[in-house]
């Protein structure tokens, strides 16, 4: 397998679309008062790494962009285009469950979010969605902070981690916490309590 350096990895906040169970994709949609507090979850368990001035590399959509200026104490990032979450075609801004009534063929409700959203109609699909995040994933050559999306996040973590495509479903997608991989090992960084 091949090695990568240490990756800091965050998800973005809860946004309000999150919380109406709104299809997001590359669609805006802001953070909602829950997300905030996430965001500053994220700080005061980023705030002794951020010491050490890693490179820190974000999303551009506004969500993320909105979880970095708080999760990163208003320290400079870069931001990837390549980081994106993945297009979900026809069914952005849909609710979840008007899509559950019209699902293409072998997509049930309980299809692992990474394969049910990789087959939205007009979206952008797996193959492309993974090409894009392992390109991004191939330039890591330092510890690197990074805040990207639950998909996306879950492609970035699993190419650092060596994971197949089956594997990927299981990994968790949490806000409010960071996600460190090491040596291909993840592990979850949370406050107490």
């Amino acid at each position: 397998m091949k090695t990568y350096p240490k990756i800091w990895f965050m998800r973005h906040g809860e946004t309000e679309w999150n919380a109406e169970g709104r299809v997001q994709g590359q669609t805006e949609s802001v953070l909602s008062a829950r997300g905030v507090e996430h965001a500053k979850q994220q700080y005061r368990l980023m705030a002794p790494i951020l010491e050490t001035n890693p490179p820190c590399i974000v999303s551009p959509l506004r969500r993320t962009r909105q979880t970095a200026d708080i999760a990163l104490g208003g320290r400079k990032y870069e931001v990837d285009d390549r980081l994106k979450e993945v297009f979900a075609g026809e069914w952005e801004g849909q609710l979840r469950t008007d899509i559950f009534n019209n699902l293409p063929e072998g997509i049930t409700p309980a299809t692992p979010h990474m394969e049910f959203y990789a087959a939205a109609p007009g979206g952008e699909g797996f193959d492309a969605f993974q090409a894009r995040v392992r390109d991004f994933v191939s330039t890591l050559n330092e510890p690197t902070v990074i805040v990207a999306h639950g998909l996306s996040g879950q492609l970035l973590r699993g190419e650092l981690c060596g994971l197949t495509r089956s594997d990927l479903g299981k990994l968790t997608n949490r806000q409010g916490c960071v996600y460190v991989i090491e040596d291909g090992v993840e592990t979850v960084l949370e406050l107490d309590g």
